[in-house]
């Protein structure tokens, strides 16, 4: 069983200053930083999605902003592969599933930003293509949303998506708990 580390959307808009903050991304860039750590010690693969909204009305993500850019906790390495994507399902549109049947990858060890958007829609994607998906749950993030006049905190919002993940679709672990 081969595995790789899927890193999703660690972005500087994200981020305190950024266009779209979320809530606490610099405790889960940190963990995305020490699994990062650990799967280079091991020499295993890492593949790093990177949101570009190109609109005219795009909110944050923005081409040629310093927002879209990766944010310096998980620098991809000129040996690490870096896919643009546009949608929230990370292999919608891109060359993910390609790239990982190629490297023979069975499982994938997810960590990103937002837990509540493309991390979900990748990791629920992931296993309905056959992937086996381990969530690093402190190593992701979500924002506070709204609904139906209610303010959701996003660390609410983070947990119901983990929880939702954790029920039928992947094995959450912490990035203290990752091998």
């Amino acid at each position: 069983m081969a595995r790789a580390l899927l890193i999703i959307d660690i972005q500087n808009d994200y981020f305190p200053g950024g266009a779209f903050p979320l809530v606490e991304p610099e405790a889960a860039a940190a963990n995305a930083g020490r699994a990062l750590s650990t799967f280079r010690a091991a020499s295993e693969p890492v593949v790093h999605l990177q949101h570009v909204w190109d609109a005219p009305d795009a909110a944050f993500m923005k081409p040629g902003t310093d927002g879209v850019a990766i944010h310096a906790s998980v620098t991809p390495l000129e040996s690490e592969t870096v896919l643009q994507k546009a949608e929230p399902n990370g292999f919608v549109g891109t060359a993910l599933e390609a790239e990982l049947r190629g490297r023979g990858v069975d499982e994938l060890v997810v960590a990103g930003m937002m837990s509540s958007m493309c991390v979900d829609a990748t990791v629920r994607a992931a296993v309905d293509l056959g992937f086996t998906a381990t969530v690093i749950h402190d190593a992701c993030a979500a924002p506070d949303l709204e609904f139906g006049g209610a303010a959701i905190p996003g660390q609410t919002v983070h947990g119901a998506f983990m929880a939702a993940l954790a029920s039928n679709y992947a094995t959450l672990v912490s990035a203290a708990e990752l091998r």
